[in-house]
Formats: C-alpha cells, structure tokens, sequence
C-alpha cells in the first residue's frame, strides 16, 4: 500500500484544507463578530477601537491569503 500513497503529500493536502478551508472563514467570522457581536458597541454606539482592530487584522489576512493565492495560480502555481 505504502507504493501506492504519498503519506507526506496526503498529509499536506489535508492539512492545507483544513486550514483555508475552515480556517480562512472562521477568521472571517471572528472578524464580523468582532465588529457586530454582543458587547461590540460602546454606551455611546460607537464600535470600540480594540474591536476594530481585531477586525482589520482578521480581514487583512483573509485578503491578504485570497491575494497571494490567486497570484500563486496565475504566475503558474500547482
């Protein structure tokens, strides 16, 4: 069996997956919980700043990751 499966190579797929494909949206979801989650606004409505910044941070790497993937595709990435 060990000839005909790439145990290292499998690994990797899985792991990749799990991270962009769970990862990424989760870190999504955190970035918008942050900005409109229970306790995101303060007594005078605004978005507190910790929270913006948790949120710019969380989409900056999810933006930042699509980018650098379709560059990776498009500069004839595997």
């Amino acid at each position: 069996m060990q000839q005909y499966i790439e145990w290292g190579a499998l690994a990797n797929v899985v792991l990749v997956g799990l991270l962009v494909g769970a990862g990424l949206p989760a870190l999504f979801a955190l970035g918008v919980r942050a900005l409109a989650g229970t306790g995101a606004k303060d007594e005078a409505g605004q978005v507190r700043t910790g929270r913006k910044v948790l949120a710019a941070v969380a989409f900056g790497i999810v933006i930042a990751t699509i980018v650098a993937a379709v560059a990776y595709i498009a500069a004839g990435g595997h």
